[in-house]
């Protein structure tokens, strides 16, 4: 039976593809993972991380680095520091309010909220019961500052194919893409994507639609290299040469996200002399 792909541009100034991330690191994948590109699809249709994607994972995967972007690190520090008073700091903190007592006679006047107290973290953090008042308080009033990096991709492009044999589902997903019922972003929040999504759809393979496509438009304009880009494109298991990604989503369900293992394939793509140019807005 005839496959379709649909084609999808992923470009924006900052793209972040978190592989093994954690707090204190963040990092990005050099390209897009399936997982995150079906993620995106299945917040544009409306899904809710409970909903099940069995229809999104089935698709094939591959992804062209046209411009893969270069890799920068942002350097965070998260708390301490202190933070003037607010009147519900003192009103529902007894040990704030015991704290402050002698300049309490400030409430009243035009200073109120320029009061810091020495040691104690501005924001709240660990909320518990207060044993006194039974009010909600801080459990942790002073903590050190907490390093943390995070890694993204400044001005990537990328081609992502989509591949099925039913192109109403691939419809749908490109109707999506272009009226999305949720926020879209490029692996993080931090990342909105620019630009057209949603490209077109061709008969044929993740690689014959890579190889009738002409590069996408740079950051600095149209890409006349003729270079031949990498691409990675999903592959049946045990495929020669073939290596193993654990980026194929079985559930996003907070409760139980889970994750398991396809095959692709590394190739550089040679652009057919027949090749079409992008209908997208930049």
């Amino acid at each position: 039976m005839t496959t379709h792909v649909l084609l999808v541009r992923l470009a924006a100034p900052l793209q972040s593809w978190g592989v093994a991330s954690r707090f204190s690191h963040r990092d990005t994948h050099v390209r897009p993972t399936k997982s995150g590109v079906v993620g995106l699809c299945a917040a544009a249709l409306g899904r809710q991380r409970t909903d099940p994607v069995d229809d999104l994972a089935a698709l094939v995967f591959g992804v062209r680095a046209d411009h893969p972007g270069t890799p920068v690190r942002d350097y965070h520090t998260v708390g301490a520091g202190r933070f003037p008073l607010r009147p519900r700091d003192v009103i529902t903190d007894h040990r704030r309010a015991a704290a402050v007592a002698a300049s309490m006679a400030a409430a009243d006047g035009p200073d109120f909220g320029h009061h810091e107290l020495a040691g104690w973290y501005g924001a709240p953090k660990k909320i518990t019961a207060d044993p006194v008042s039974g009010n909600l308080v801080s459990a942790e009033l002073s903590r050190m500052a907490m390093i943390t990096e995070r890694w993204y991709l400044s001005d990537a492009a990328f081609v992502v194919g989509l591949q099925h044999r039913d192109p109403a589902l691939l419809e749908e997903v490109a109707y999506a893409l272009e009226h999305p019922k949720r926020l879209l972003w490029l692996g993080r929040k931090s990342c909105p994507p620019s630009g057209t999504l949603a490209a077109e759809i061709l008969p044929g393979t993740v690689a014959e639609a890579f190889a009738a496509k002409l590069l996408l438009p740079g950051p600095y304009g149209p890409d006349a290299s003729g270079r031949r880009p990498l691409a990675w494109i999903q592959a049946p298991s045990g495929t020669p040469g073939a290596s193993r990604v654990n980026d194929q989503p079985v559930s996003f369900d907070p409760a139980h996200r889970t994750h398991v293992t396809r095959w692709e394939t590394r190739t550089r793509v040679t652009i057919a002399p027949h090749a079409t140019e992008w209908d997208i807005i930049p």
